[in-house]
């Protein structure tokens, strides 16, 4: 996914997805495994949460703020841009734009901003401040290293052909009642030397009725296409069975409502096989919701909203973030989007989960998995929000992978025990197999397991293999095992031994990686780095724990 523009508003994360070797059209779910279509899930107004986990909590972790403290932070940081411009080196036309701060246990604060040229928005022109207790500036992460300048901000292309050449782009790439809206000018610097460029959002619909904006990229001068991405990306899934469970729902003068009241008014909708709109709020007379089977349509809500539910906690529970943004507000989950639509999505601009029902309509997209990977593209969105093109686009749909098979694990649902494994419920491949291995991701005949020169030129669903291999081997290290009732035998490069630091550990370091030292062109190499920091932060420079890092990359041939 392409950087966030500080003007901005609407940005979409991708799925699970990656593209079917039967359909190359259709991207396909990578997280579908446990889930639930719940039978008759009992809403309680809303199920207890747990405290943050206190068996780790090294000085660098991430302090746990309140949703007014963070607002502080956010404050002060915002008050002190102009300076803090002028102390990290940037120039009389850069300003900084406040997006989000992290604060460890021992006072230090990582404020991740956006920057603007003259005005301009300058994609790619992300960076991370890291500041100690003291005030003192321990260092700077950039998105790009480039100086960001350009002689001159005037357009020499009219935006009418730059429209209609981006409406051009999204007839190639097959988008029905394709809509240039306005093209603005932007700094592109995600890639080689800034430029003066054209953003164009093209709206309509794919191939298989996801909804489409395509982002085009446009040299200002020459009219060549720098650059173009896809906001909302397809996935794929069957069913899923989380048995009976209990979800957050709120009393009404005539019922409940499908609201949940502890994590941030999360709510949870029916769009009744429309493709647009905010759907219906899911309503009950007895706050007794679904019937575990695709015929009451209830039973795909409760299965979103337990998914969700699960994420907020974890994220709450093991990192200390209150909700995706960190801002303490619930995100949305919409149900039976379309009709026989085999997709689930993350969409910015709704702050939203949507699940299709599938195949006849009888299997909603609604598993555990499938919503902790939808909800961890809107958390990477707000932090490292990796481009979605090249290895970086392979770490953002790792990042996905990484933390909903962390959610899983964390859930200890006895219809859906954590493994390593992704999609291993769905059948995808109609011989029982998993879509996606985590210990040897090249298992499935596409993923990769390790790091080569031509990493970036892959689908990013193939180079996310490389991460996730990575994940493993740090979480639980190489050879064959046994966990959780599933096998494994994970190899590494060069055939080296590695061993894991186990999985709580290794999702801390990757957590505190993507929310302070990861930025919008992030590759395998600076995310290398950029862990090995968060180990050193967390553990020291001399622990094992770094030390397994390095092993870990290492084995994957990230050197």
């Amino acid at each position: 996914m392409p950087p966030r523009s500080p003007t901005e508003g609407a940005r979409v994360s991708t799925q699970i997805s990656r593209i079917s070797r039967r359909r190359s059209t259709l991207t396909i779910a990578t997280a579908v495994a446990a889930g639930a279509l719940l039978t008759a899930g009992l809403t309680t107004g809303a199920s207890a949460q747990p405290e943050p986990d206190k068996e780790s909590a090294p000085a660098g972790a991430p302090a746990a703020l309140s949703v007014s403290a963070r607002a502080g932070l956010l404050q002060d940081a915002n008050a002190d841009k102009g300076a803090t411009a002028e102390r990290i080196g940037l120039g009389a036309k850069e300003k900084l734009v406040v997006r989000d701060v992290i604060k460890d246990r021992d006072g230090t604060t990582h404020t991740r901003y956006e920057r603007t040229y003259d005005g301009l928005p300058v994609l790619g022109g992300d960076l991370v401040v890291h500041t100690a207790r003291s005030g003192a500036l321990k260092g700077v992460t950039k998105a790009t290293e480039a100086s960001v300048k350009v002689a001159s901000t005037d357009a020499g292309l009219p935006k009418s052909s730059v429209a209609k050449s981006a409406e051009s782009s999204a007839a190639k790439a097959k988008t029905a009642d394709a809509d240039a809206q306005a093209p603005r000018k932007v700094i592109w610097a995600a890639s080689g030397k800034p430029v003066l460029a054209y953003e164009t959002v093209v709206t309509g619909v794919q191939q298989d009725g996801t909804p489409s904006r395509l982002h085009v990229i446009t040299d200002a001068a020459t009219g060549k296409k720098l650059y173009q991405y896809q906001d909302i990306e397809n996935g794929t899934g069957n069913s899923q069975y989380s048995g009976k469970v209990t979800v957050g729902s709120k009393k009404t003068a005539s019922g409940y409502e499908l609201t949940d009241k502890a994590r941030g008014g999360h709510r949870t909708f029916d769009l009744k096989h429309a493709e647009n709109g905010a759907g219906k709020l899911f309503k009950d007379a007895n706050d007794i919701w679904g019937n575990g089977k695709p015929s009451s349509a209830q039973t795909a809500g409760v299965d979103a909203a337990y998914g969700a539910q699960l994420t907020w906690d974890y994220y709450k529970s093991t990192h200390g973030r209150k909700g995706i943004n960190g801002d303490g507000k619930g995100a949305t989950s919409r149900v039976h989007f379309g009709n026989n639509f085999v997709n689930a999505f993350w969409d910015d601009s709704c702050f939203c989960m949507t699940y299709g029902d599938g195949e006849g309509n009888k299997k909603p997209l609604t598993s555990i998995d499938v919503a902790a990977h939808e909800m961890t593209h809107g958390v990477t969105s707000a932090t490292g929000n990796m481009e979605y093109s090249g290895e970086s686009g392979g770490l953002n749909e790792a990042t996905s992978d990484i933390f909903a098979a962390a959610v899983e694990f964390k859930a200890k649902n006895p219809k859906d025990v954590g493994d390593y494994l992704v999609g291993e419920k769905i059948d995808i491949n109609g011989n029982g197999t998993p879509l996606r291995y985590m210990d040897k991701p090249s298992k499935d005949g596409g993923s990769l397991d390790y790091w080569s020169a031509g990493a970036g030129n892959v689908d990013v669903h193939y180079s996310s293999g490389i991460a996730n291999h990575f994940f493993y081997l740090l979480s639980e290290g190489s050879g064959k095992k046994r966990i959780n009732g599933v096998n494994y035998n994970s190899p590494t490069f060069d055939g080296t031994k590695v061993t894991g630091i186990g999985r709580a550990k290794a999702e801390k370091i990757w957590y505190k990686a993507l929310t302070t030292y990861f930025t919008s062109t992030t590759n395998y190499k600076a995310a290398r780095k950029g862990t090995l920091s968060a180990a050193k932060d967390l553990y020291g420079a001399n622990s094992t724990e770094y030390k397994r890092v390095a092993a870990a990359w290492k084995a994957v041939n990230v050197k």
